[in-house]
């Protein structure tokens, strides 16, 4: 069977993309990954918030091989995926005002955490909305997000205004509005997205860069390791007892 033209069009646009934030936005990720290590080193906890496919890139960080294991998901029912039905539920559900309020105060996150919210368009009430709120309870706030929205489409919250304009740090993945690299003959709509492989890749770049830092600082990183090779349950077993003050998705 022969190659695939647009398969190939898009590892290109991909890579494209991957090399463009690697170079454009580095200074971005080592703040970010700065931030993240001095809140490790304090004794903080880090959290996670993504909506939709948002969410993906989220739990890539939680509770994964070769991930911090202080990193937690900051969960809002019905909008971390596609497991509501409707689906369009969890959308709808982006634009509800004091949602995120609701969620951060009922959450563990306490002044001098961090907490990573990934909005692609960063323009629903919900990412502003939690932004807004986490500043002022006292966390630090980093955004990933595609800064090209707030230029190319409206706010969706009452300030007017994104999740770029109320975060400590902003990583931006450089998506085009629309999230479809490809166009072809044939097909009436834009498709192939690349937005979950970009942030997904920021997202790593930035603990790589947190674990960078802490051990410049003289602190172990505090690694989880996979299940599946030998040593690794032993392994997490420690790592999540010494850090069991800072973890959220177990009991």
């Amino acid at each position: 069977m022969s190659e695939s033209k647009l398969a190939g069009q898009f590892f290109d646009a991909a890579i494209s993309l991957l090399e463009r934030v690697r170079d454009e936005e580095s200074a971005n990720v080592a703040a970010a990954g700065a931030a993240i290590a001095g809140a490790v080193a304090a004794g903080g906890r880090l959290f996670a918030f993504g909506a939709g496919h948002s969410s993906l890139a989220a739990q890539d960080v939680v509770y994964r091989a070769g991930g911090f294991a202080v990193m937690n998901l900051l969960a809002v029912p019905g909008v971390v995926g596609v497991d509501v039905m409707p689906a369009t539920l969890g959308s709808a559900l982006e634009r509800v005002d004091g949602l995120a309020s609701a969620v951060l105060e009922s959450s563990p996150a306490a002044p001098g955490d961090v907490l990573v919210i990934i909005s692609l368009s960063g323009r629903n009430a919900l990412p502003v909305e939690m932004a807004m709120k986490a500043r002022e309870l006292g966390l630090k706030v980093i955004g990933v997000t595609s800064v090209a929205y707030a230029t190319e489409t409206s706010s969706r919250h009452l300030t007017g205004t994104y999740l770029k304009d109320h975060c400590d740090i902003v990583l931006d993945s450089r998506i085009a509005v629309g999230d479809a690299e490809l166009t072809a003959d044939g097909i009436e709509a834009p498709f192939a997205p690349a937005s979950t492989v970009v942030t997904s890749a920021l997202m790593q770049a930035m603990m790589a860069a947190a674990a960078e830092e802490l051990v410049e600082r003289g602190i172990e990183p505090p690694l989880l390791r996979s299940g599946n090779v030998d040593g690794g349950p032993e392994w997490n077993r420690r790592v999540m007892t010494e850090y069991g003050d800072r973890i959220f998705y177990r009991h």
